[in-house]
């Protein structure tokens, strides 16, 4: 059911928002990021979710003192809603995870996928879900992106993360080669053919969605100091090195930088984010287009060091586009209206911008 219908722009990139979990704080987050002047005449923008859950989450976030204080919030009658209804949804309460949120966060991202598969909409921009709701609702998926890689029809996809500086106005951009699996898998789980794949997405993105034409990309090492010759592991002497020269022979138009040790490979790009300090001479090396992390926490805890409030997770490899705020759902402070919405902003607007240069390099 379509409620609240405005009249489209076709000349405007056209985003689905589904809720995530209406039990955390998507909803304000949504309703503060979408109460930005800035997203007027970007995009065409629909939320997905029930009506009923958005409009009592509005009407209970007015009333708090802290959203008075600080950022507004839209009316969602401004927005047109797609009124997804779940079985259970009486029984959802603010700030408190069950089964019944699981299955509406579920219902909600299925008809945003749906709607993207037919043409309807070109970007999703996904709010936080909670995996053990979903679990709980018998939906047995490590997250969102490996959802909407099944739907999609993605085989090969990957967990991407983009960030700009807010005060050099540098970007960072993060691939992992593993994602939500256990420390312990990781060394068997990579491999030269996990990473020519992954790499080739990556590739393939920054042509293709941010106009980088000779990418320069830095992989990190496994072991600590990357081995040290074999000393500390031998993962990169056996395989790794010999993958980067065999890149290195295949994308002659690339540069390929690595395997670097993991404890330096972050030093130019923190410099780039914060700006250069003084008496850092001596670290001054080339930052890079992107860097490909081998395993969830090496990637994850940099980006989130420098960007927990503006990175933005993007899951490439799929027909369309799909962006989300690097954050859960914050369960202990839903309902509260204190929740930053920094991130859902900035995942709305690399959302609008990256359907755009897709659009741009079709009518090319």
């Amino acid at each position: 059911m379509v409620v609240n219908p405005v009249v489209r722009s076709s000349r405007l990139p056209r985003l689905a928002i589904p809720l995530g979990d209406p039990a955390g704080i998507g909803p304000e987050v949504i309703l503060k990021a979408l109460s930005q002047p800035l997203f007027t005449g970007v995009a065409d923008i629909t939320i997905i979710g029930e009506q009923a859950v958005l409009k009592a989450a509005y009407e209970h976030l007015s009333q708090q003192r802290a959203v008075e204080m600080s950022q507004a919030l839209v009316d969602p009658a401004k927005f047109q809603i797609i009124d997804v209804q779940s079985h259970g949804s009486s029984q959802i309460e603010m700030g408190q995870v069950s089964d019944a949120t699981g299955a509406a966060s579920y219902a909600y991202l299925s008809r945003a996928i749906e709607g993207a598969l037919q043409g309807e909409f070109e970007g999703i921009v996904t709010g936080p879900i909670a995996k053990s709701a979903w679990k709980g609702a018998g939906y047995h998926y490590p997250g969102q992106t490996e959802r909407l890689a099944e739907r999609a029809a993605a085989s090969e996809y990957g967990m991407f993360f983009v960030a700009s500086s807010p005060y050099t106005g540098w970007q960072l951009r993060t691939l992992l080669a593993t994602t939500h699996i256990p420390l312990s898998d990781v060394p068997q789980r990579l491999s030269p053919g996990l990473l020519t794949w992954k790499l080739k997405l990556l590739i393939n993105t920054l042509r293709q969605d941010f106009g980088i034409v000779r990418p320069r990309v830095a992989i990190a090492g496994l072991n600590p100091h990357s081995g040290e010759q074999g000393q500390l592991g031998s993962e990169e002497v056996e395989w790794l090195i010999p993958w980067i020269q065999d890149m290195r022979s295949q994308f002659p138009d690339l540069t390929l930088a690595g395997p670097i040790p993991p404890d330096t490979l972050w030093v130019a790009p923190g410099q780039a984010w914060y700006g250069q300090p003084a008496g850092a001479s001596t670290f001054k090396t080339s930052t890079f287009d992107a860097y490909l992390a081998l395993y969830h926490d090496q990637g994850l805890i940099p980006v989130k060091l420098m960007a927990f409030d503006r990175a933005v997770n993007t899951t490439i490899g799929l027909p369309f586009v799909r962006t989300s705020p690097d954050h859960g759902t914050a369960f202990d402070i839903a309902g509260q209206g204190i929740a930053d919405p920094t991130s859902m902003i900035a995942a709305i607007q690399l959302a609008a911008h990256l359907t755009q240069q897709r659009q741009l390099n079709v009518s090319q």
